[in-house]
């Protein structure tokens, strides 16, 4: 079936009754506690000194509770972490956006505009068309972190979590030699530790020999409990399909939708005036020429920062 466009869910106002539900059951978010939970972490944010969040708004601290059971101890460690990854790595977020294109037009990663069948987003990595030569590993772990950034806009996301698929028809070791411990650290990171986004499931799809000594490299990094979310389907599409049913799928792995341009995720943010201020908040960055009339509007009045 052909796809439909692109969209972010902001879901502004207050979320559905269903998705608040969900919200009870998988974080641990009560109604009647909310907000207690919310000054909470924000006083902690204030009293120890740890970060200085670029928002302290209730939406923005939201986003950690929920990554984190709605105990505002852990949601601050986290919080922590995640400016802790920014400051250490500054390069990873020197972005514009919309050059991340270039993975995308090599099908390398990419954010489908549909979702698994309990709603959750999906984040595609197929290894084979990565040349490294051409694609930095640094490029791959900034299309990451912008598709984070992006899902942790979403309350629908913040509450069921996404799920990771990794294809890795044609993997050579001139791929696997990319993947050394500082790069599989910063992934791990990004995963479990340092982002405000739970990674439901990881799913690993055409693997030959040559994963396990990539494998090898990430197993010191992974808790058991991350280790638990990682499912390894080799070339069995119907191992696939008791995870992610088949019309949440591309033809690729046995679905029915038709394959699409996987710039899709990013081209559908020229025009969206308020993706672009979130981002631009967030330090990234947009040329003029690239986008929409209003979004190049505000980057002159913010005068390009």
């Amino acid at each position: 079936m052909p796809c439909p466009a692109y969209n972010v869910e902001l879901e502004l106002g207050e979320p559905s009754r269903e998705l608040l539900e969900q919200a009870r059951v998988s974080c641990g978010e009560d109604p009647s506690t909310r907000l207690q939970a919310i000054d909470e972490l924000r006083d902690m944010i204030y009293e120890r000194g740890e970060c200085t969040p670029h928002r302290m708004d209730d939406d923005f601290l939201v986003r950690f509770l929920r990554a984190r059971q709605f105990v505002p101890q852990r949601a601050h460690r986290l919080m922590v972490n995640y400016y802790k990854f920014k400051d250490d790595y500054p390069e990873l977020f020197d972005v514009y956006p919309l050059d991340l294109r270039r993975i995308g037009d090599a099908h390398v990663v990419a954010v489908p505009p549909y979702r698994d069948q309990d709603g959750r987003r999906l984040l595609f990595y197929r290894i084979g068309p990565w040349d490294p030569k051409e694609i930095p590993i640094d490029d791959i772990l900034k299309g990451t972190i912008f598709a984070l950034e992006l899902g942790a806009l979403e309350p629908r996301n913040q509450i069921l979590g996404g799920v990771a698929l990794f294809d890795l028809e044609d993997l050579t070791m001139q791929h696997v030699w990319q993947i050394t411990p500082s790069v599989a650290s910063k992934i791990v990171k990004l995963l479990v530790s340092s982002f405000p986004a739970t990674t439901h499931a990881i799913h690993i799809v055409n693997n030959s020999w040559i994963f396990d000594k990539m494998y090898s490299i990430f197993r010191p990094f992974l808790t058991k409990s991350m280790q638990a979310r990682i499912f390894f389907h080799g070339y069995d599409m119907a191992s696939l399909h008791k995870h992610i049913h088949p019309e949440h799928l591309p033809e690729r792995y046995g679905g029915t939708w038709q394959d699409y341009a996987y710039t899709i995720w990013l081209e559908a943010l020229k025009d969206n005036l308020t993706i672009a201020k979130e981002m631009m908040a967030c330090g990234y960055k947009f040329r003029e020429h690239e986008v929409g009339m209003s979004v190049a509007k505000h980057i002159r009045e913010v005068g390009g920062k």
